[in-house]
């Protein structure tokens, strides 16, 4: 268990520095109070500051924002971290300077690194988490980028007649495409091949 002792004026403001090293929320933590703050003799003598011992819970947020520390720190990288907890999910989102590396071709560094914290989140636990990690709202904006591409590509279809074939992508992503089309009537979605090549074909009906 993760644990630091702190000092100030008050034991909130020894709270707030332990929680800032720490780099974790209120909720995180169990907070002991080692020693109240005594203002002494006249206010002048003897005066003793607050003293506290603060320690992370186990919780699957903090092992999970352990994780993502130790992993930042080792790339030098420094960010942002919100997780927000729902349920038996756990919602991670980054925000910093130069995560690119983090997200990767297409989202795919992200998407290991989001499997990989699931294994290791999850390890050992009784209780399981669904972990889903976005970085710099990458996410929503590839979304939006894969529903734009979809309608082009089914007037593509549409207008020459045959089927158009897209690049493999993760199920997500393919998800997304079949999503995008499924209202429209002149035109059909289905995936083919094998994981990770499997790939969407968007053909128009006859």
């Amino acid at each position: 268990m993760v644990e630091v002792e702190k000092t100030a004026k008050t034991v909130q403001e020894a709270v707030n520095l332990a929680l800032a090293e720490l780099n974790v929320s209120r909720e995180d933590v169990d907070v002991e109070v080692l020693e109240e703050p005594s203002r002494g003799i006249f206010g002048l003598i003897g005066t003793r500051p607050a003293r506290v011992r603060v320690k992370v819970k186990n919780t699957a947020a903090s092992r999970l924002r352990k994780l993502l520390d130790d992993i930042l720190a080792a790339m030098h990288l420094q960010a942002e971290i919100f997780i927000k907890e729902e349920n038996d999910c756990l919602a991670v989102s980054m925000f910093g300077k130069d995560l690119g590396t983090l997200i990767g071709r297409r989202g795919e560094t992200m998407d290991a690194l989001q499997y990989l914290l699931n294994l290791a989140v999850n390890k050992n636990q009784e209780k399981r988490y669904k972990i889903f990690l976005d970085i710099e709202g990458y996410r929503k904006k590839r979304e939006e980028t894969l529903q734009k591409l979809a309608l082009k590509l089914a007037e593509k279809a549409r207008q020459r007649g045959r089927n158009v074939v897209l690049e493999p992508m993760s199920s997500l992503e393919r998800r997304i495409i079949h999503t995008a089309l499924q209202g429209i009537s002149d035109i059909a979605t289905y995936s083919e091949g094998e994981e990770p090549y499997r790939k969407i074909i968007i053909a128009p009906k006859k």
